[in-house]
């Protein structure tokens, strides 16, 4: 019997680190491209993501953001969101919203995060917000 991937949510801190930086989250970047789980994304999400890789700080050129989008997005679902969205928490940050929406939407199995916001809703919410670590508990 074929064993289920995971459709997972990634908040875009965690997608941004996975990318950009070396240590203990570039697994992920591995993870997504050996398909041991199934990144989601929808518009917004990805359009978050674009526009913080602009940031100056990062230094990135064009074309490292762009070749930087090209190790994540090919290993992606995208996820079209519905016109009247689904009601979901309160969120004290509008930009974690998005995520929320699109676990939501798109029934994913996980949401992972590190933002402290987040995981506090976690009892209020239909699928597991989780952090890292436990993810990779989860994939073990």
């Amino acid at each position: 019997m074929k064993k289920h991937k995971p459709r997972v949510v990634i908040d875009t801190n965690l997608i941004l680190s996975a990318l950009v930086f070396g240590g203990k989250v570039a697994q992920l970047r591995l993870a997504w491209q050996n398909q041991q789980f199934i990144p989601l994304i929808s518009k917004t999400t990805i359009t978050e993501l674009i526009r913080v890789l602009h940031y100056p700080k990062f230094q990135l050129t064009k074309s490292e953001q762009e070749d930087l989008l090209l190790d994540y997005l090919p290993y992606t679902e995208t996820v079209k969101m519905p016109t009247k969205l689904p009601t979901i928490p309160k969120c004290r940050d509008v930009f974690d919203e998005p995520f929320l929406l699109l676990a939501k939407v798109a029934k994913a199995d996980y949401l992972i995060t590190g933002d402290k916001d987040l995981l506090f809703i976690d009892d209020e919410f239909f699928c597991p917000i989780i952090t890292l670590e436990q993810f990779w508990d989860k994939l073990q």
